[in-house]
């Protein structure tokens, strides 16, 4: 599976909510060498949510001009982390790992 096939996908919670659109995927490996796996999916709720992503975000980088650091606040709060586990993807993608849908 590529995060090309997943980037752009309606995501969707448990109950059937709509949490947004994907725009980025986190992986993570166990040792420098060893595989990465798919962790968590960047959902972001409106498309200008894109724009400021978490990077530049005040949890990563405090210092700065207030100005930007005020902006990427507004622009990033709906912007969310989501573990895959939690997640139904719209269309569904082969490989990917989804939970059965709730009765």
């Amino acid at each position: 599976m590529r995060a090309g096939e997943l980037v752009g996908r309606t995501a969707y919670d448990r109950e059937g909510r709509r949490l947004g659109r994907v725009v980025d995927v986190v992986v993570r490996g166990a040792v420098p060498d060893g595989p990465l796996r798919l962790t968590d999916l960047v959902v972001t709720a409106h498309w200008y949510g894109r724009l400021a992503g978490r990077l530049i975000g005040p949890e990563r980088h405090p210092t700065g001009p207030w100005a930007i650091r005020a902006v990427a606040r507004l622009l990033g709060r709906s912007t969310v982390q989501v573990p895959v586990h939690r997640v139904r993807l719209d269309p569904p993608v082969n490989g990917f790992p989804d939970f059965p849908t709730p009765p």
